[in-house]
């Protein structure tokens, strides 16, 4: 099977850092599925929408406070 072929999922962390990850295995602990599923370069564009501050949450909301 080659990378063209192959499926992802978008998924986040409890930090809401995002990744793609294939989609025949098992999202490791920690990680949830976003919801888009797609080729490799569709999961991408994703996230460059969703994921616009690269900051860890748990930074994000000392900031805040």
């Amino acid at each position: 099977m080659s990378e063209k072929d192959l499926n992802y999922k978008v998924v986040f962390n409890s930090e809401g850092r995002y990744s793609i990850w294939p989609d025949y295995k098992e999202i490791p602990l920690g990680w949830t599925a976003e919801g888009t599923t797609g080729n490799k370069q569709y999961c991408l564009d994703r996230i460059s929408i969703v994921w616009t501050d690269m900051r860890p949450k748990s930074l994000r909301d000392s900031l805040d406070s």
